[in-house]
């Protein structure tokens, strides 16, 4: 069983991981210990493995710092499941093969602490005895997610020419 960690609207990429908690400024730390570490630190030190985020509108907005996503990656998060999200952060995410979905009746619907388990095969939720069908993700999302991420998908289907 995973847990819900409940977010409102705007949450930005300050409040993921505050800049002085940037990977150039900590080279030797690992940034998912950095994850909401000042806007919510029982987050940055209970948040478990297979854990899933649901959040309010525009989740990810303001600076374009990859590594805002990349620590919640790091940390294990399986999802998040938001009304919205930034542009750019949801990118990043995908990118990283962090699985992002745009579901306002959950969100709407679950509370913080709620228990819940992720099926990554069906993109089924279950929260207590309510079993919900995610929206799935376009196929070349898809794709990238199921690869691991963007580096792994092009390493996996691009053709370099021999020469």
């Amino acid at each position: 069983m995973t847990r819900i960690w409940k977010f409102g609207d705007n949450v930005d990429t300050d409040q993921i991981v505050p800049g002085r908690y940037a990977p150039y400024m900590r080279p030797n730390a690992d940034l998912a210990t950095a994850a909401f570490i000042e806007a919510r630190p029982e987050f940055a030190a209970h948040a478990q493995v297979g854990d899933i985020i649901v959040a309010g509108r525009n989740f990810g907005c303001g600076s374009s710092r990859e590594y805002a996503a990349e620590a919640l990656k790091r940390r294990g998060i399986a999802a998040i499941i938001a009304v919205s999200f930034a542009r750019i952060f949801f990118r990043n995410a995908i990118n990283l093969g962090l699985p992002l979905f745009e579901a306002p009746d959950i969100v709407a619907s679950v509370q913080d602490g709620d228990s819940a388990t992720l099926d990554p095969l069906t993109w089924q939720l279950r929260v207590g005895t309510t079993l919900w069908q995610l929206p799935p993700p376009p196929p070349f999302f898809r794709q990238i997610l199921e690869a691991g991420g963007i580096v792994a998908y092009v390493q996996r289907y691009q053709r370099f020419p021999q020469g």
